[in-house]
Order: structure tokens, then C-alpha cells, then sequence
């Protein structure tokens, strides 16, 4: 199933992630994927994620939809232009893959080049707007299409832990007005604080669907909380990943009872195991989501 096709049924859904590798071999990511398979209503192919360089998003989708998943495309603003952008929607849509999710991308001293030049041409809002301009049937320039027009089901992000949290609202709501027909958002450790960010948000008239990173250790609990703005992990929490002597098991625990107290405070959840994909379809079953 489609993003498109999930949105209208009006079902609960739910995505998942997975990132290319830095090398040619893509067996594994595609192995991760398998994972999830007729579980998710979408796929999430990673674009140079943490600016680390690594295969592009568009290549892993079409492996993705090459073995049959449903990939989600993730484009980031940061490494290139509106031409490069919008010829690499075109791209996408010419190859069948319309699933889009729309980013600014994290800046480039975060990852392993540094030294790169960051592009920055449009941000998250304004490559929205692209795409809808290519669906009406022309670029950024005006200039008209040949042929029929793409077909694209563009998404955004949010950060519900942001401080303060109404610019980011704020910025949620242009982009649901450009054309954004899903949101997925940064980790989430506390449905209360999820709760208030739904409230403050108000109907935003598309899905929203809170965003999990599975914990895989004490010390990735506490360098969340310390270096990913937004994110705070609660201390119970990292206690209990610290003192477990089954790791795996315990972060199961905690993203079953995350996802459990989340559900019905949104319309779907977007997993991101970090490789722990086979571990998804367990938490799933145990939320009564598969």
C-alpha cells in the first residue's frame, strides 16, 4: 500500500527506515526492509543521513521497489539546488516512486566531510512547493513540463520536543499549506509532552505519525538527550537500559509500552530501528498493529 492509498483509506499508519550503506552492496538494507514486509504502509530510504556520505535515497528506493516494499523517498535541501532537486523528483516519479518526505538536512560539519559546501538553495517548505508546482505541471522557473504531470504524496517532519515549541508549529502549518500530506516527527520518549504538542498543533487536517528511535543502549539514550535537540530521553528509561543484562528484549519493552501510550494520540507511527528492523514486526504484534 501506498502513502496515498493509506491516507485516504483513513487507516492507522504506519513507516518504517531504513539507511543506505556506505558502499555498492545493498543486499543488507534491502534485508532490513524484508523485515517489515505487509506490516508497513511505507519505507523510508534515508538521504546522506547525519551528513555521512553514503548511496543516495533514490537508489535505495528503487532496490526497495524492486523486491516489492514501498519505498518512501527522503530528499534533504542541504547538498543540492532547485535544478538538482527538482530533476531528481522528476527522476523519482519516472521511475514510479512518488512517496516523498521533505527535509532541510542536518548541516555538514555534523557528518564525516566537513569540509563539503553546503547548498542550502531551498528549504523544506520551498522544495514542498516544488513539488506541487511539478504536479501542476511546471518548475520553479514556470516553465512548462512535457507531457503529463507527475503524481507525488509529499511529506514533512517535526520536532513535538522543540523549545520553544511554536516556531516549529508554526513551520509545520506552511508546510501543510504548500502541500504536505503526511508529517512524521522526531523521536518521541514522552507521550506526555507528544500530547501537548497535539493539543498546541491543533487539527492539522493531515496524519501525524510520532516518530520512535528503539533505544540499543544507555549510553545512545544519554547522547541523544545530550546532542539531538528536541529529544530527552527520561531517565527511567536509560536506568533500564543500563542495568538490563538483555539489551534487545528491554528495548522492545520500552518501544512497546512508547507505541502503546502514543497510538491514540496520533494517526500512525514511524519506526526507526537503526538497523534493529527484524525487531519491528515484534513490537507491532504486541501493540496489536501487524
Amino acid at each position: 500500500m501506498s502513502m496515498r492509498e493509506a491516507i485516504d483509506s483513513g487507516k492507522f499508519i504506519l513507516t518504517s527506515e531504513v539507511g543506505p550503506p556506505k558502499g555498492c552492496h545493498l543486499e543488507e538494507m534491502v534485508e532490513e526492509g524484508e523485515a517489515c514486509r505487509g506490516m508497513v504502509d511505507g519505507i523510508n530510504v534515508t538521504d546522506i543521513q547525519s551528513s555521512v556520505m553514503r548511496t543516495s535515497s533514490l537508489v535505495g528506493c528503487l532496490k526497495l521497489q524492486e523486491a516489492g516494499l514501498p519505498p518512501v523517498l527522503q530528499m534533504v535541501c542541504r547538498d543540492r539546488n532547485r535544478l538538482a532537486l527538482q530533476s531528481e523528483l522528476l527522476s523519482a516519479a519516472v521511475m514510479g516512486i512518488t512517496d516523498v518526505l521533505c527535509l532541510t538536512g542536518d548541516y555538514n560539519t555534523l557528518g564525516d566531510h566537513p569540509q563539503s559546501k553546503p547548498v542550502f538553495d531551498l528549504d523544506s517548505v520551498q522544495l514542498i512547493q516544488a513539488g506541487r508546482m511539478l504536479m501542476e505541471g511546471h518548475d520553479m522557473a514556470g516553465e512548462e513540463l512535457d507531457g503529463d504531470p507527475p503524481t507525488f504524496c509529499l511529506g514533512c517532519v517535526v520536532n513535538p520536543g522543540a523549545e520553544p515549541l511554536e516556531p516549529q508549529i508554526m513551520k509545520l502549518r506552511k508546510k501543510i499549506r504548500a502541500g504536505a500530506e503526511f508529517v512524521q516527527t522526531q523521536a518521541v520518549y514522552d507521550p506526555e509532552l507528544f500530547a501537548n504538542f497535539m493539543s498546541q498543533a491543533g487539527d492539522l487536517g493531515v496524519p501525524v505519525l510520532a516518530g520512535i528511535v528503539m533505544l540499543k543502549s544507555a549510553g545512545m539514550a544519554n547522547y541523544m538527550t545530550k546532542f539531538v535537540a528536541g529529544v530527552s530521553v527520561p531517565k527511567d528509561m536509560i536506568a533500564r537500559m543500563k542495568e538490563t543484562d538483555d539489551k534487545v528484549q528491554t528495548s522492545i519493552e520500552i518501544t512497546v509500552e512508547l507505541v502503546n501510550a502514543l497510538k491514540d494520540k496520533c494517526q500512525g507511527i514511524h519506526m526507526m530501528p537503526l538497523g534493529w528492523n527484524k525487531h519491528v514486526p515484534t513490537v507491532l504484534k504486541e501493540c496489536g498493529l501487524a
